[in-house]
């Protein structure tokens, strides 16, 4: 035990904590996922008293398994129905386990991989309503107290407990079998959906006083590193943390010391954090390259090419709207038409813009999302049409959740108002482009040498597209 406490900091303890948790579910049964869970919490939390006195045990993981093991008995001893949950217990593993060695016995680095991709694919069970996957998944495979993910979402920590209480309920109804049967990629999109949609919510929240929840976007970033990690084959999985990283470099310039909201247009980018930009178009040019192109890679070639853009003005709507129209063909709905929308706006002209987003207006998934009407605010200022983009962007400022965007919608609203009665007209600046999408992936983007135009003409090829 020549390793002291720094090396098992909190990021190691909750690295080891899924595949330990997964190990017990995998041993012990569905039926008893929340003693699993509550018996691994146990074994970190001794694990955090035991381990700076004496140092890192050889086999951290076997050593937290082993405590876990003996802290889930030690609970099923407990209670009243001792019998009947330990025969339970029993019955439920098998053979092969009861006669293995012990649980600090080294694992292969494989199984513990299954082990963990089980678990993360388990939370994410369609049995489990999509709220509380994520729940579920933040907990179990982020390892955030329930509090934590409660003030993240800004509910009640009694409602988020409600939520996950129900998620393993159901798990255990369905009897979910937490094992790798059939190929990963059929199960794959239902995780990096999940994990998208906690990344949105924490780089753009939905609701509240804040424009970003810190906490929910590193943490997406964090788990979608480590699926990674598991599975370095996938170009999705690639193309999600790419887009992730390429997206979140620009955070640092998307709010001013007040909190208040600052559009893509008018962001200082020096403060963006090149590292991740650097880092996320290695991995989307490396992903793309396999060939197998899909949704969150195009999504994050539009975010990487952007982030290359010296300014504004450097934008090349062309590429963007190159892009946009084959993410309309791998992930049809009517967020990437609005964003397509935007960029023919930017290519053929604000008219041909505005009458791609008439064709939303019947959609019921965005007629009365505020997005839309900020678009089209975004659109009928550039066709000089300022008392119209006036009400528009005073509908979205009513529509919107988010105090920061209903304040800076308002503003516009405002602004064209205030110019209109003063009977002045002010150039229309085309930099002021209005983040729409939940993740601001509509911004211009321009290819650079590290991501060359014959990129995007091997993206047109046919065929290239996974749907």
């Amino acid at each position: 035990m020549t390793k002291t406490l720094r090396d098992a900091d909190e990021g190691l303890l909750r690295e080891f904590a899924p595949q330990v948790l997964a190990a017990l579910v995998r041993r012990y049964g569905t039926a008893q996922f929340h003693l699993c869970e509550d018996a691994t919490q146990e074994a970190l939390l001794a694990a955090a008293v035991a381990w700076p006195a004496g140092g890192l045990p050889d086999n951290p993981r076997g050593w937290l398994v082993t405590v876990a093991s003996r802290k889930l008995t030690d609970q099923v001893r407990s209670e009243q129905a001792r019998r009947e949950r330990e025969d339970r217990i029993a019955f439920a593993t098998p053979q092969s386990e009861l006669l293995a060695g012990p649980a600090d016995e080294s694992t292969a680095g494989a199984k513990d991989a299954d082990d963990s991709l089980a678990l993360l694919f388990g939370c994410c069970h369609p049995a489990v309503s999509v709220p509380s996957q994520i729940a579920l998944t933040l907990r179990a495979i982020g390892g955030l107290s329930t509090a934590q993910i409660a003030a993240a979402f800004g509910v009640p920590e009694a409602t988020m407990a409600q939520r996950i209480s129900r998620a393993k309920q159901t798990l255990r109804d369905a009897n979910v079998d937490f094992s790798l049967h059939g190929p990963v990629a059929e199960r794959l999109p239902a995780v990096l959906h999940v994990l998208y949609l906690v990344f949105n919510e924490g780089y753009t929240a939905s609701a509240g006083d804040a424009v970003t929840v810190p906490a929910l976007s590193g943490e997406a970033i964090r788990l979608t590193r480590w699926l990674y990690r598991l599975l370095p084959g996938e170009p999705e999985v690639a193309g999600l943390l790419a887009l992730m990283l390429l997206i979140d470099a620009r955070r640092p310039a998307r709010t001013q010391p007040d909190g208040s909201l600052v559009p893509l247009a008018e962001q200082d980018r020096s403060r963006w954090d090149r590292s991740r930009i650097d880092e996320g178009t290695v991995l989307i040019t490396s992903a793309l390259a396999s060939g197998q192109v899909g949704p969150y890679q195009l999504q994050a070639a539009i975010a990487a090419v952007h982030d290359e853009a010296a300014t504004m003005d450097d934008t090349d709507w062309k590429q963007i709207l190159g892009l946009y129209d084959l993410l309309e063909l791998a992930a049809p709905n009517p967020f990437t038409t609005l964003n397509r929308a935007v960029a023919v706006g930017m290519v053929q002209g604000p008219r041909a813009g505005l009458e791609l987003l008439g064709t939303l207006a019947e959609d019921k998934r965005l007629a009365k999302h505020h997005r839309l009407f900020a678009a089209q605010g975004h659109l009928l200022e550039l066709a000089g049409e300022q008392k119209r983009a006036a009400e528009a962007y005073a509908q979205a400022a009513r529509l919107s959740t988010s105090i920061p965007e209903r304040r800076y919608l308002a503003a516009q609203a405002t602004r064209l108002r205030e110019a209109l009665s003063e009977e002045k007209r002010q150039p229309f600046a085309v930099n002021k482009v209005l983040t729409l999408s939940p993740t601001e992936m509509i911004p211009p983007v321009r290819m650079s040498a590290r991501m060359p135009p014959r990129w995007m003409r091997s993206l047109m090829m046919p065929g290239r597209v996974s749907c």
